[in-house]
């Protein structure tokens, strides 16, 4: 009932920067947070950033100062600015959602996934 399509990923060197978005669609009430997670070859899934409903914003250590996570209410948009690019940010980056869904209830979402590759 619900699909999430990411975007802006890449290729960049490092010290560059990128914008990752991520739109959720379908029978959507009300969505409480939105955010990223990244997955590097053969790592464990990690927590990148997150915002809830109320603006609350949290990011992974290495990425404090360097990344930036914001929203778009109005158009169920979650965006992640990435600058500072370091190649330990190299990994695929999914868009997390937490949705009410008007038929199906409390769900969680997730996005099939962006690459983002930082060169040295």
């Amino acid at each position: 009932q619900v699909q999430l399509v990411e975007s802006g990923g890449g290729l960049v060197q490092a010290g560059g920067s990128l914008r990752l978005s991520c739109a959720a669609s379908g029978s959507i009430l009300s969505i409480n947070s939105m955010g990223w997670y990244r997955l590097a070859s053969g790592k464990q899934r990690e927590l990148v950033a997150v915002i809830t409903s109320g603006g609350t914003k949290n990011y992974e250590d290495s990425v404090k100062g360097r990344f930036s996570i914001s929203r778009d209410n109005a158009k169920n948009t979650v965006y992640l600015q990435m600058n500072s690019l370091l190649p330990e940010d190299t990994a695929v980056y999914y868009c997390n959602a937490a949705i009410v869904d008007r038929g199906l209830g409390f769900n969680n979402y997730w996005g099939r996934g962006t690459q983002v590759t930082v060169s040295s």
